[in-house]
């Protein structure tokens, strides 16, 4: 024994060290992957295909591109497009995050066929399309269950088990402990993007799937073709080989606890500094609105934000973030759509909907304004000092000649507030009239109730 510990000992002093930063001071990337080109000013678009349209199917949902590209939305999102399970399914038709069958389309949706449709037309007119992934779980019915029991996590008494402590009882949880589970999930997301052009994925549940399979799939997926990944998680590690972007829940919360007087703008204080202190600044955040699980869940836009709805709006898609617009935004939607049935949106809502015009103003504002692109490409935001801070939340970003100001009442009462400084002071084009504006150093700007200024200078792209 004496003589292998000398033998080990003296391999290790033979071995060479490990090599050393030349400058063990100098700043080391974090993050790892790079964002595809596309992704730069991208804003999401999510389908939920069956409220889409009232026929709830890609053939459908196709003939609406064309509007979708006035709205000015780049990276389309499908929900998962997979047979659902019929075993302890929810409702009459089951929930979309109750696969059966990773490798198949659902039949209410339409054909294999119809989806290489609806992706070739996407792309002919500029979109990029990514698949909702469900990996942390099956349905009941998908037949990994029989072929690969093992494959699953138990009970305490050996039987398939839901998600823990959730109410998701119509699906089980595979076991990723499990190569097998692995190479199944993870060329079954290569078979899509490979065999049918898809661009990435928005993966559910992230942070309850083991990062390392994140990672290994995203570059597996990027020796296929560049990809876009969304991850349902809020975690900065996500960001160094896996996601492009990931949730920005508090953000999310925050400004819907605003919007019913439950704080005040100094409430977003604490979500910007972590987000300029502690997130890299590749990471694209989703500062959303509103998706499928907060409209069906947590009530409309304007349960949750009623008159703060348009400055919440403007905030999320001129701050950093990513901003998304949920199928039915456009066209004022004020019902929480079903979630296991059929409930197809009401589009005639349209009629005088002045929101839809916003949000098309901001997308057009966004692309036209460099200093507001996503992740590293756009610009840092720099806090307007005031003195009222409880009502005005103020921001400067600016970025190769390219500047923009955004001043946001949230609160319910008009405001007048001083500027502290001259971070905000030149020379702008007013959002959407036009207008040129001068701001000085310690001017007085006035809000009314829940306003905003967006104020914007030219630059290069």
């Amino acid at each position: 024994m004496r003589k292998l510990a000398i033998a080990a000992l003296l391999a290790c002093a033979a071995a060479p060290a490990a090599a050393q930063p030349a400058d063990p001071w100098q700043p080391q990337p974090f993050v790892e992957i790079e964002h595809p080109e596309w992704s730069r000013d991208a804003v999401l678009y999510q389908i939920n295909t069956r409220q889409f349209t009232p026929e709830g199917t890609f053939a459908a949902a196709q003939k609406e591109l064309p509007r979708l590209k006035e709205l000015g939305v780049d990276i389309l999102w499908l929900m998962p497009i997979h047979p659902i399970g019929e075993k302890n399914r929810k409702g009459t038709l089951g929930s979309p995050y109750s696969v059966r069958d990773y490798y198949a389309v659902n039949p209410e949706f339409g054909t294999e066929q119809d989806l290489r449709n609806f992706i070739d037309a996407a792309h002919a007119q500029g979109f990029h399309v990514i698949l909702d992934l469900v990996a942390n779980h099956t349905a009941w019915d998908n037949a990994l269950a029989s072929e690969h029991p093992d494959w699953y996590e138990k009970t305490w008494d050996g039987h398939f088990r839901p998600t823990p402590w959730w109410d998701w009882s119509d699906i089980i949880d595979l076991d990723w402990s499990k190569p097998g589970v692995r190479e199944h999930v993870g060329k079954a997301m290569e078979y899509w993007v490979r065999e049918f052009g898809v661009d990435g994925y928005r993966a559910d549940v992230a942070g309850y799937v083991p990062i390392d399979f994140w990672e290994t799939m995203r570059a597996r997926l990027d020796a296929i073709r560049p990809v876009f990944m969304l991850g349902e998680v809020q975690q900065t590690v996500h960001h160094r080989a896996a996601f492009d972007a990931t949730y920005a829940w508090d953000w999310h919360h925050t400004g819907k606890r605003i919007a019913k007087g439950e704080a005040d703008a100094t409430g977003l204080f604490g979500y910007y500094a972590e987000n300029e202190s502690l997130w890299p600044r590749e990471a694209m955040r989703l500062t959303y609105i509103e998706n499928h699980d907060s409209n069906a869940w947590e009530g409309t836009i304007y349960e949750n934000y009623g008159d703060g709805l348009e400055a919440m709006t403007a905030l999320a898609f001129t701050g950093e973030g990513l901003p998304l617009v949920h199928n039915g935004m456009e066209a004022c939607n004020a019902h929480r759509l079903a979630f296991f049935e059929k409930d197809p949106i009401d589009w005639s809502q349209r009629e005088g909907c002045d929101y839809g015009d916003l949000l098309k103003d901001l997308i057009a504002f966004r692309t036209a304004n460099p200093a507001l692109a996503n992740g590293q490409w756009g610009a840092v935001m720099q806090q307007v000092v005031n003195d009222r801070p409880q009502q005005l939340f103020g921001w400067v970003r600016q970025k190769n000649g390219n500047k923009v100001v955004g001043l946001f009442n949230l609160s319910d009462t008009p405001v007048e507030a001083r500027l502290a400084d001259g971070l905000a002071a030149g020379t702008y084009r007013e959002f959407r009239d036009g207008d040129a504006v001068t701001i000085a150093a310690g001017d007085t700007v006035s809000l009314p109730a829940w306003g905003f200024r967006l104020l914007s200078t030219g630059g290069e792209r």
